[in-house]
This record gives structure tokens, sequence and C-alpha cells, in this order.
């Protein structure tokens, strides 16, 4: 099992970010949350089997369509999580 702690920074809030993270986490199999921050990235953790976590790291990169991902810092995390959810801004 691996979790991984994720911010995104670009053109990342207003085109639809979480759901598209949280869509590639639910293919995947992966669970944890994505949220939006006050400074303008977005937070996520991933939970899951090392393939599937590094897949949506993958995704994460890319983004949604009308997106724009400039940076995504990935670091180890700690949990327990069931499901995937999206959280209040913070």
């Amino acid at each position: 099992m691996k979790t991984a702690h994720l911010t995104i920074r670009g053109r990342v809030q207003g085109v639809g970010y979480r759901a598209f993270l949280c869509r590639e986490a639910q293919r995947h199999g992966v669970a944890g949350w994505v949220r939006n921050r006050s400074d303008g990235s977005v937070e996520a953790v991933l939970q899951g089997s090392p393939e599937a976590v590094q897949s949506v790291i993958d995704q994460a990169h890319r983004g949604p369509r009308g997106g724009h991902v400039t940076n995504v810092e990935v670091s180890e995390a700690e949990g327990v999580f069931t499901g995937f959810e999206q959280r209040p801004t913070e």
C-alpha cells in the first residue's frame, strides 16, 4: 500500500480539476481526498497499490481539458482512507 500527498499548481481551480482527479482515483481503485487550497493550488492524498497511485499521479500531471498544470509536488503521507472524496477548500 502506498500513500502520497500531492500539491498541484497551475490553472487548476475552476476547470473541473477536483472532479477529474476523483474520476481518475475511482477508475484506478485509489482512496483518499482532493480539495482546493486558498492559495490557488489543489491538494490531494492518494492511497492504493503503488501502480494505481502512480497512474493517478501521472494523470494529475495532465489534468482536465481547460486546465494547465505547471507543477505537481509529491511526498509520502500517512493515514488510512476508504473511498475518495472532495473536501471543502482550506
